[in-house]
């Protein structure tokens, strides 16, 4: 991070963080604040320890986490947000952490797989729906128990 071009540290934040806040403010204004509802942000486990070169990428998703919170204990009880933190899941941004390598890189998770699309969306679902309905605040993590074993 020492060397990270600050423009691009904005960038990250920006998307990661204040792209979050301004969705969720818009929906608060046109849905939520008469109906209730919930929200689920996306941030990732490189956001719950360091994460070499991603390190900034990391720190945004901490914040992401933080902002979850702060936001959950702004807008209970009739609106309830949660985070996940994925670990790697097969998706075409996150090529470049497994191409021509998931045998290797999977061996570091204890269930011996990457994720895929689906293992985020169905937790996110759970979620959303009142099978939740006593959850909010919370960052679900989401990696085939790599952070278990050590690994990112």
């Amino acid at each position: 991070m020492i060397e990270l071009d600050l423009d691009a540290a904005r960038k990250i934040v920006e998307v990661n963080c204040i792209a979050a806040l301004s969705w969720t403010q818009q929906v608060h204004q046109a849905w939520m604040k008469e109906r209730g509802g919930a929200v689920v942000n996306v941030s990732s486990v490189a956001g719950t320890r360091p994460a070499p070169g991603i390190g900034m990428y990391g720190a945004s998703k901490a914040m992401l986490a933080h902002i979850t919170a702060e936001l959950a204990v702004e807008l209970g009880p009739d609106i309830r947000v949660n985070a996940v933190a994925p670990a790697v899941v097969k998706t075409e941004f996150a090529t470049a952490l497994y191409e021509g390598r998931e045998e290797q890189v999977a061996a570091a998770y204890p269930l011996k797989r990457l994720g895929v699309p689906d293992d985020v969306g169905s937790v996110v679902a759970f979620l959303l729906s009142e099978d939740a309905s006593w959850m909010t605040g919370q960052l679900l993590v989401i990696d085939g128990g790599v952070t278990l074993a050590g690994g990112s």
